[in-house]
């Protein structure tokens, strides 16, 4: 569910482009005008919006951005003008030439994105760069974090509700198997969680915890220092429940001393118009606490005022 308010008329996009011209003109930079249109457009304005303002004045809209803002609100609105593939791929690449093994920017865009927005997220990532996501993704990962990510990223899976409980029977067992052995990255383990669609493995892993006894994830902590298999358990939550990973990435970059904003910034611009609203419950469920209240207590200025918009509490 999307968070976002947009205007009803929508202003005409020659309007738009122009009142964004202005912000940019004369003394001084009027980030207020770029929140109140930007922060109130869908991605499909927002696209058009940056089509028509290349085609009138002669520049890329993004461009025009990243010269005149600064700091978080820069990056906040510039991942929120790209286009969803484009966005992807400017993440994922940014994941792998800082890859640390606690990073999981790649298994949130292989995992809970779908199968055609993977794809098309590989594509722009093959455009924009040159190479593949693939290529970098071998690059720069060793061992068993190379091992998992690279057939995640190249994942297609089954986008269908239809599952086989012959099979989700018979892949529990060999899950349980080999955590039971601690053989965390062995072949099918990984297999089965790189290739299988997410209803497959939905009914995988309710058979597991029905005959097995537990959540496979507090299986997987067995090891909680374990960096490998942190990233296991992201991998299964960003499969079969995206809503609550997203929200303890927002808890852990807010409710901390020093707000990580790349992580706020990352989960605002990419689930917004997916299932923000359902985050944010989430988030006030566990916290009691509303998402945007606890926004406006960690952050200041423009910044704070786009993700406010863009969560559709402008007044917060």
């Amino acid at each position: 569910m999307s968070t976002l308010s947009v205007p009803h008329p929508i202003p005409p996009v020659a309007d738009d482009c122009e009142q964004l011209r202005k912000a940019f003109s004369g003394w001084g930079t009027n980030e207020g005008l770029i929140v109140s249109i930007l922060g109130h457009r869908n991605a499909s304005q927002r696209k058009i919006i940056r089509e028509t303002y290349a085609e009138t004045y002669g520049e890329d809209l993004l461009k025009a951005l990243n010269k005149e803002l600064t700091s978080d609100f820069e990056r906040l609105v510039h991942l929120w003008t790209l286009e969803t593939a484009e966005r992807d791929a400017f993440l994922a690449n940014e994941a792998t030439k800082r890859w640390t093994s606690s990073n999981q920017v790649l298994v949130e865009i292989a995992c809970t994105r779908s199968s055609d927005q993977l794809f098309a997220a590989r594509k722009a990532y093959h455009a924009l760069h040159k190479k593949s996501l693939e290529e970098d993704v071998a690059h720069h990962t060793t061992a068993d974090f190379r091992k998992l990510l690279l057939p995640l990223v190249s994942s297609y899976r089954y986008e269908g509700d239809e599952v086989n409980l012959t099979l989700a029977k018979a892949e529990a067992k060999i899950l349980h198997e080999k955590i039971s052995n601690k053989a965390y990255n062995d072949d099918d383990l990984i297999r089965i969680f790189a290739t299988r669609s997410k209803a497959q493995v939905n009914a995988t892993l309710n058979h597991y915890k029905d005959v097995f006894g537990n959540d496979i994830n507090k299986d997987l902590k067995a090891e909680p220092t374990d960096e490998f298999l942190s990233l296991l358990r992201s991998t299964v939550k960003c499969l079969t429940r995206p809503e609550r990973y997203f929200e303890k990435v927002v808890r852990l970059s807010i409710n901390k001393r020093g707000t990580d904003e790349g992580a706020l910034t990352r989960v605002v611009a990419t689930r917004a118009e997916i299932d923000l609203k359902i985050i944010a419950d989430e988030y006030q469920r566990r916290n009691s606490v509303p998402l945007d209240r606890a926004i406006v207590k960690d952050t200041t200025g423009d910044y704070e005022k786009m993700l406010l918009a863009i969560l559709g509490h402008d007044d917060a």
